[in-house]
């Protein structure tokens, strides 16, 4: 059976985590200090050239070691004050990756006593610089839950640690926004990098890794894309494949293209034994410009909400509704009193087109509705009974779950 990892490094004793996989599913200058590459020529090899040797000159700089730590303190309960909580070594993992986390017991320790509330726990990933004066982008599942975040810089004469707060942070699609904290009166510029275009990439481009696996700093490896539009069962999955090595402790480092741009925020990767079998995946550039665009503003993301149930088409059911191919997404359910319900969309429904967009996968309604503003009124072109019908939908702000 194949594995699947989330990969922080929380903890070395992280590293040896197998989790079990259930199902799968113009551009922007970049480089240190916003100083582009030159692009090779169309169908010119990297192979042989010092072109992946200037990008790793130019990005290492501004790549970084990400270290979180969190305190487990006793709770108050049926047995008084040293009644223990059940031991976690993790953050709690973004949806939908929590389903592949085992049980905590598995790796469960002996019990803190009376007198000590637990040792404090931690892990580190990678994150890379996105500003002069100390943005930095990594995953949510690196940074979830710590009590202390410490960033890790090169500053050309050793390493540095700066401690750094979260901004801001979106579980669902697992990107993390946190600025480094300098001391009073510095005013020297950190390296930083620019997003690329991830939706100009190609499959078979080259791409440059960096970050830290398994602890070991500014790791530089190389591959190609292998396939983009990966899900594997979130909501918004959008994934690009990548064979680059990556491994626990690469989780928020950067994927590059051969100009030195951040075209990917490396997060995940299968593998049967937990080391990298050339099977990665990174955030696209596009999503992270998007979800980091409102982390800076609101410290949130604000998604709109249509208020529907969906599944997938199978040939068979686009037979039935006279398609000629499994394209668009079936109305499973209606939400009662939500938008789609009062804009008249009816279970058994296909949309087949958003906003004049046409809906080829069902995976692409749930991205294009959590990117519209709410309160804005779309357009939905649906198929009933044989019929296109098209409705005026005003998407409304979906709610988040309570955490307690």
């Amino acid at each position: 059976m194949q594995r699947f990892w989330k990969y922080t490094g929380i903890g070395l004793f992280v590293a040896a985590l197998l989790l079990p996989l259930t199902r799968m599913g113009g551009p922007v200058t970049s480089g240190l200090g916003g100083v582009a590459l030159a692009a090779p020529s169309q169908g010119e090899s990297t192979v042989g050239t010092r072109k992946i040797v200037e990008i790793a000159k130019q990005a290492n700089p501004a790549v970084v070691n990400v270290s979180s730590r969190f305190r487990f303190a006793p709770a108050a309960g049926p047995q008084g004050p040293d009644h223990r909580q059940p031991w976690q070594p993790w953050p709690q993992w973004p949806a939908p990756f929590d389903r592949f986390r085992p049980p905590a017991e598995r790796f469960q320790p002996p019990m803190p006593g009376p007198d000590f509330p637990g040792p404090d726990q931690g892990g580190s990933g990678s994150g890379f610089i996105i500003s002069p004066d100390g943005l930095v982008l990594t995953n949510h599942h690196v940074v979830a839950r710590a009590d202390q975040i410490v960033v890790t810089v090169d500053r050309g004469q050793g390493e540095k640690e700066y401690p750094a707060r979260l901004i801001g942070a979106d579980p669902k699609t697992d990107i993390a926004l946190i600025r480094i904290e300098r001391e009073s009166g510095s005013t020297e510029p950190f390296p930083y990098l620019k997003l690329g275009k991830s939706a100009d990439l190609e499959v078979g481009e080259w791409v440059v890794a960096i970050g830290n696996p398994f602890g070991l700093s500014h790791t530089v490896t190389t591959g190609i894309i292998s396939a983009k539009g990966r899900s594997m069962g979130g909501p918004y999955d959008d994934y690009l494949q990548t064979d680059a090595s990556i491994n626990p402790g690469n989780s928020g480092g950067p994927l590059l293209n051969m100009r030195g741009e951040v075209v990917g925020m490396n997060t995940a990767i299968i593998s049967r034994s937990g080391g990298n079998v050339g099977i990665g995946f990174a955030i696209p550039s596009d999503l992270v410009a998007e979800i980091v665009e409102q982390l800076k503003q609101d410290g949130k993301v604000t998604r709109g909400w249509l208020g529907v149930m969906i599944q997938r088409l199978t040939p068979e059911l686009a037979r039935a509704y006279g398609l000629d191919k499994p394209e668009g997404a079936l109305v499973k359910d209606v939400s009662a009193r939500g938008p789609a319900d009062k804009a008249g969309v009816q279970r058994g429904d296909v949309i087949i087109k958003f906003e004049n967009r046409k809906i080829s996968s069902i995976d692409e309604l749930p991205r294009l509705v959590a990117s519209t503003p709410p309160g804005k009124q779309v357009t939905l072109e649906v198929l009933r009974d044989g019929e296109h019908k098209t409705l005026q939908v005003t998407l409304e702000e979906m709610s988040e779950p309570k955490r307690a």
